[in-house]
């Protein structure tokens, strides 16, 4: 990944991602305006960061990617199988939809999500011009949330798999996801007999989720093969990144931006 310094922010993108038709960006945690223990670039809204500093840190996100903050399009992430399509932003005071992935074909939308160890992953469809976002914690993931979005592009789009791009960014890695029994069933549901290569145990006998595997091979599965994986840690990193598990859930969380141009 390319790693990018704007007026002290610190962002990442995929080199991947042609950026003549597409601007994104993966925001660390560094150039916001957040106390500990949201220091500093934090857009989650319901951790008790004061809303007036999460708003100034979206502000300066869109402006060192050159958007305007008027063309966001953001929802309410419930770890969910939802996909979302659209036409138009969301207008500032209008609510949220519910879902974790969502896509548009138009200029002039900018895709947001926030996360904190859950795996952001980016997707373009270069003949159809068509961009999605998808956030998947271990639910999202045996849910297979990024399954449903490449089949809703398929359909609303008329997206072939094959032509998209897809970046896995940075989240929690295997060594630090360490998982109970009940991630450990879902997860040989969802996956069956390849379930053995996501799960492994460590010196301790504790068993690991590999989340960045996970969705690799689901992406794999759905006829994608242009994968570029950052393999960036955040609980690793918790210094660059937000990260839920690490900082024992006092922490902000970090944004990704994606438009069409």
């Amino acid at each position: 990944m390319r790693s990018n310094i704007i007026d002290q922010l610190q962002y990442y993108s995929f080199e991947s991602f042609p950026s003549e038709q597409v601007i994104h960006g993966i925001f660390t945690r560094k150039g916001g305006v957040s106390p500990a223990p949201w220091n500093t670039l934090n857009i989650g809204g319901n951790n008790g960061d004061p809303r007036e500093n999460v708003i100034e840190n979206r502000k300066r996100m869109f402006e060192a990617l050159e958007l305007r903050v008027e063309t966001i399009f953001d929802v309410w992430q419930v770890h969910s199988a939802e996909v979302v399509c659209t036409d138009i932003p969301r207008p500032l005071d209008a609510p949220h939809f519910k879902a974790d992935a969502i896509l548009t074909n138009k200029p002039g939308v900018t895709l947001l999500m926030r996360f904190g160890d859950c795996v952001p992953i980016l997707l373009y469809d270069p003949p159809h011009h068509v961009i999605g976002l998808v956030h998947a914690g271990w639910l999202g993931t045996v849910r297979k949330t990024l399954a449903a979005t490449i089949q809703t592009m398929k359909m609303k789009y008329s997206t072939i798999p094959e032509d998209i791009i897809a970046g896995i960014g940075p989240s929690i890695g295997p060594d630090h996801y360490e998982v109970g029994e009940d991630v450990i069933k879902h997860g040989k549901l969802a996956f069956e007999t390849r379930s053995e290569e996501l799960f492994f145990k460590n010196s301790s006998s504790q068993i690991h989720f590999d989340l960045w595997a996970a969705n690799k091979l689901i992406l794999e599965q759905s006829g994608v093969k242009n994968i570029q994986v950052a393999q960036i840690c955040t609980a690793c990193h918790f210094d660059e990144w937000f990260s839920h598990r690490a900082e024992k859930a006092k922490t902000g969380r970090f944004g990704v931006l994606i438009a069409l141009r």
